[in-house]
Parts: structure tokens; C-alpha cells; sequence
């Protein structure tokens, strides 16, 4: 019987190797309606050094969309202006910010649009950690928001209660609204008008805002009215409580 014998195949070189896997990345990218806790949001957000905005609420990662013009843009300057006049005519108030982040619990790292701190020996609880970011709750916060539908006058809102922000300000640009809340009993309660139509802070003596002017953006009245209110006998107590001159 004749024997067959096999010759093994020639190993032929392929010409198109395949593609090497792709390799996952080291770090997740933060994504609109993620739920994470704040370490791991912190992470990610600090392996996206081109995300200039994100925010963690009630566990839940929030990245907002361009910011337009007469919606945010300028009410949030016209904002950033009185608090900062208001600043100036307050010697002793130099903690406040823009879109700073604040970690404030497991679940929740905001950014807020602006914000004033208490200093210490008034009550403040904020403090800023060695990363140089804020850790604990601003005594004021402010948001820019385009109506009742926001996510600012929701868990927002609840996320800063929770955490005992002392007063809360809602500029609702599409409704020519000011909604200002105060802490009270832990509850977030509107904080009534004076009999001239203006809204006083309870915590900031001579923090004082007409809604009107805001809304108008009449820089010339919001700053007479901080300069009637600076002129109070709270006002320089409040200043001496701090260490401030006047």
C-alpha cells in the first residue's frame, strides 16, 4: 500500500494585519445624566481639562449647553456687578466667587453662577480646602435661570437647602423674575418685599435689591440703592462684627 504524505502549509504573511484592540480609556468622560458619587465625578471632571462646566446634583452629573446672551450672559453680569459693589461698600466680606465649584455632600458639586461667603467670626462654614476648592455651604447663592422649569428651582434648590445655604437667589431671566428664598426652621421660604418693593438680605446687612432695577438692567439704581443701604446703622454694625473699616 502506497504511503500519502502531507506537506504542512507554508505560513503566508498577511498583508493587512489586524487592528490592535481599542484601548479603553484610563478615565471615563463625564456624560450629561450620569449618576456617580462626587469622588468619582471629580475624577473624571478633572481628566477633562477642555469641560469648563459640569456639575454634580443629587448624584447626578449635569453639563449645561452654550450659554445665550440676554438669557444668562448679561443678567449674570448685572448680578456679578451689584454683589461686587456691594463688596466694596463692605469691608470684612471678601469671600465670593463665579461658577467656583462647592462640594457640599456625597451626592451633590455644584457650580454656582455667583455666591458670597460668611468670614468665620459671623458664621460662616465654608472653608477652602488645600485643592482650592470651596467645602461647605456659601451663606448666599445665586443662579441665573431661564423659568420655574429649571433644574435651579428643583433639586437645586433641595440640594442647597439640605445643606444649609442660609439664602438662595433665582433670577428667572425668562419671566423677569426674582425668586429669593431664606433658610428658616431648614426650610426655604420666599423672603418678603419691604414696603419700597425691595428684597434685604438677612444675613448681609445693606445687601439691598430692587427687582426691578435688576430686571431693567439699571445699573445707576442698584447702586444708589446700595449706597442708601451702606448708610444704615446695620450696615456699619455689621462691618465692625467683621474687623472692616468703613
Amino acid at each position: 500500500m502506497q504511503k500519502v504524505y502531507f506537506r504542512p502549509m507554508a505560513t503566508i504573511p498577511s498583508t493587512t494585519p489586524s487592528p490592535p484592540f481599542a484601548k479603553r480609556a484610563a478615565v471615563p468622560p463625564l456624560v450629561n445624566g450620569d449618576r456617580l458619587t462626587r469622588d468619582e465625578f471629580e475624577r473624571r471632571y478633572n481628566a477633562m481639562p477642555g469641560v469648563n462646566k459640569a456639575e454634580l446634583i443629587e448624584a447626578v452629573v449635569y453639563m449645561p449647553s452654550p450659554v445665550r446672551y440676554e438669557s444668562h450672559s448679561k443678567p449674570h453680569m448685572v448680578l456679578a456687578t451689584l454683589l461686587g459693589y456691594y463688596a466694596a461698600k463692605t469691608p470684612g466680606v471678601t469671600g465670593f466667587g463665579d461658577n467656583g465649584t462647592v462640594r457640599l455632600d456625597n451626592d451633590n458639586e455644584p457650580q454656582p453662577d455667583l455666591f458670597l461667603l460668611l468670614p468665620a467670626q459671623a458664621g460662616g462654614k465654608t472653608k477652602v480646602d488645600d485643592d482650592d476648592y470651596i467645602s461647605g455651604p456659601p451663606a448666599l447663592v445665586c443662579e441665573i435661570a431661564a423659568s420655574t422649569a429649571s433644574i435651579d428651582l428643583h433639586h437645586k434648590l433641595n440640594a442647597y437647602r439640605r445643606n444649609g445655604v442660609e439664602e438662595y437667589l433665582v433670577w428667572r431671566t425668562e419671566d423677569a423674575a426674582i425668586d429669593y428664598f431664606t433658610l428658616q426652621s431648614g426650610d426655604f421660604v420666599p423672603l418678603a418685599c419691604e414696603s419700597d418693593g425691595t428684597l434685604r438680605s438677612r444675613i448681609f446687612p445693606g445687601l439691598w435689591l430692587h427687582p426691578t432695577s435688576l430686571v431693567n438692567t439699571d445699573l445707576p439704581a442698584i447702586f444708589a440703592l446700595l449706597d442708601k443701604a451702606a448708610a444704615t446703622p446695620d450696615h456699619a454694625e455689621f462691618v465692625r462684627k467683621l474687623g472692616g473699616r468703613n
